[in-house]
């Protein structure tokens, strides 16, 4: 029997990840990512050769990763947004965005290499319209959406053997969103955003474009709803 191609999810535990785990559940033997055990243990019951890798992204280790020595697919969706003016943001909101957003991303990243060249692997970068264009508010969120799309940028061209996709989503129904909309004062109004699940259909036709084919960049907006 030809062994089914590993993936491995960060933030499965809800919205765009545990979306995207579902869409390449069932191609792929799928590591679900994330802090909620709970959440990533029920998800994987869900989904044949699914199970649950439940880690502190902000502190993984070699030890972590000691036994993926193979793997096809790694998508970074894991991520967190504290908006706010950047008069009333402390060091402490810059540092734990850039620590979830890019650094955890890097380290990880690193970490698997190996797996991911032993693969000729893909590395997906969940981003954002904010990696895109920065608005009033959303400093360090901003910032560290146009950092990880430097890092998706310089891995590409220092692993010529990997696919490197940056995916930029415009805004999706999920919790962040609803945790956005409380800051701006406005309804949460799913029905104007992009799901999630369009979200996880865009990022696996990235994965699965032809192996001749290298989609670099793809970017999403809600149909007939908010740019920004």
């Amino acid at each position: 029997m030809t062994e089914r191609p590993k993936a491995l999810v960060t933030g499965a535990s809800r919205g765009v990840g545990a979306a995207v785990a579902r869409a390449l559940a069932p191609t792929h033997d799928v590591l679900l990512g994330g802090r909620d055990e709970q959440a990533l243990s029920a998800l994987a019951a869900e989904l044949p050769g699914a199970r649950p890798w439940p880690v502190e992204l902000t502190g993984v280790t070699q030890a972590d990763v000691a036994d993926i020595d193979r793997l096809d697919v790694l998508v970074h969706s894991a991520g967190v947004a504290t908006l706010g003016r950047i008069a009333d943001q402390s060091a402490d909101v810059w540092r734990r965005t850039y620590e979830v957003n890019v650094v955890a991303v890097a380290e990880l990243t690193r970490l698997l290499l190996p797996a991911l060249r032993q693969a000729g692997g893909h590395v997906v970068c969940v981003n954002s319209g904010s990696g895109q264009r920065a608005n009033p508010d959303w400093g360090a969120y901003a910032a560290s959406k146009f950092a990880l799309k430097a890092f998706a940028d310089v891995l590409r061209l220092e692993e010529p053997l990997l696919r490197v996709t940056t995916v930029y989503p415009g805004r999706t129904a999920t919790d962040m969103q609803r945790g956005v909309r409380a800051y701006e004062g406005g309804e949460f109004e799913p029905e104007r955003y992009l799901r999630p699940e369009s979200v996880a259909r865009a990022v696996v036709a990235t994965i699965t474009a032809g192996p001749d084919a290298h989609l670099t960049e793809l970017t999403l907006r809600p149909r007939g709803g908010p740019v920004n």
